[in-house]
């Protein structure tokens, strides 16, 4: 028997109803009407963080990249305003044992050419030492600047696993902005795009219809063992290193400690 859109027997547990086109494209204007409004109070926050103060600091002191210590100057790359990523580290840990969450937003974030464009700068921070930070890197084939700001305060260094933004006028350097908690998601393509789902992230936090999937624990799906299978054990890396030429089945994480 061939089942029409008004036979119950077609919306199945934990999965959205079944309607005729005019019906969905109705609760899709409803909700189209609140996304709107989403959109525009993002755009009214946006207004709001560029009338934020702003904290001046000293723009020489230094931080160690592939040519050595630089300047923090030396990050704008001539232009006058950077945003920098500020990834967290876990000291002599191998490749695997690196940060799953801060990797999310660094493998998002590999090509700032349109950051570039509209004459923004762009640079990956980190309080790892060099030689660990430059090897981890080449793993990754990251193309954009590292920096280590091991050992470096804040505003420049201080705190990791957030986006901050700073201006520059000459050789004056002024923080501006920084993220905090969920902010680092708006870089997250892939997270936007699993919120169009029906299923959405699969996380146990988001509020779903009954008979949805029960969700898991957050970000489950950050890390893999070798045959794809999720998991945060000592089999596991972060998703995206299984592309990474050389990337073998692994047997711990090899930290020691908190990251930093």
């Amino acid at each position: 028997m061939t089942n029409t859109p008004s036979d119950p027997s077609t919306t199945r547990p934990g999965r959205p109803p079944v309607v005729d086109p005019a019906t969905w494209q109705a609760a899709r204007d409803e909700l189209l009407v609140r996304e709107k409004a989403h959109t525009r109070e993002g755009d009214a926050l946006a207004a709001a963080r560029r009338r934020l103060p702003m904290v001046e600091f000293d723009g020489t002191v230094e931080v160690v990249g592939p040519d050595g210590p630089v300047p923090f100057l030396d990050l704008f790359q001539g232009r006058d305003e950077l945003v920098v990523y500020k990834h967290m580290w876990y000291d002599g840990a191998p490749h695997q044992g690196q940060c799953e969450g801060c990797t999310t937003t660094a493998w998002h974030l590999k090509d700032a050419v349109y950051l570039n464009a509209r004459g923004v700068s762009y640079a990956v921070l980190t309080t790892g030492p060099w030689e660990e930070v430059a090897a981890f890197v080449e793993f990754m084939g990251y193309t954009e600047p590292w920096y280590s700001v091991r050992g470096v305060e804040g505003p420049a260094g201080g705190p990791m696993g957030f986006l901050t933004s700073y201006l520059r006028d000459g050789d004056r350097v002024f923080l501006t902005y920084s993220t905090t908690g969920r902010g680092n998601e708006r870089v997250n393509p892939a997270l936007g795009l699993l919120d169009m789902t029906p299923y959405g992230r699969g996380e146990a936090w988001e509020d779903n219809p009954d008979g949805w999937p029960e969700g898991r624990d957050a970000c489950w799906s950050w890390r893999s063992d070798a045959d794809g299978n999720p998991t945060w054990g000592p089999t596991s890396r972060p998703v995206p290193q299984w592309t990474r030429p050389g990337a073998g089945p692994v047997e711990t994480l090899g930290r020691q400690g908190h990251h930093h």
